[in-house]
């Protein structure tokens, strides 16, 4: 799971960072305001990355989702990337363990298979 979470999350950088240089174009934003909402989202991000591994890590990744929902309030297009990102993290986390779970029986069935000829 953390490995297409952490993916996921990088994905979400380089989208959100595009998203600031479009919302840039916009006349009703200032570029510190872009820059502040798409910069805090991008940082917390890569951060998140490293934070995976740890108790509550994933419950930070869905803090994370909410805010970028929540961020639309100050960048409009950051709703529709928040929702969607929302929507692909669910996918990340719901597929990721079932991903684990079928290497956890993969190598339990490996071991298994060690074992035996060491038993016979």
């Amino acid at each position: 799971m953390r490995t297409l979470c952490a993916s996921t999350l990088i994905g979400e950088f380089f989208v959100i960072g595009f998203a600031g240089l479009v919302a840039m174009k916009s006349d009703d934003l200032t570029a510190a305001t872009v820059w502040t909402v798409c910069g805090i989202g991008m940082l917390l991000s890569v951060l998140l990355c490293g934070m995976l591994g740890r108790p509550g890590g994933v419950a930070l990744g869905w803090a994370l989702q909410i805010a970028l929902v929540v961020s639309g309030f100050f960048v409009p297009v950051m709703y529709f990337l928040g929702v969607a990102f929302a929507a692909l993290w669910w996918a990340s986390v719901h597929y990721g363990r079932k991903i684990d779970e079928a290497k956890a029986r993969w190598a339990a069935m490996e071991t298994e298979a060690d074992a035996a000829p060491a038993a016979g």
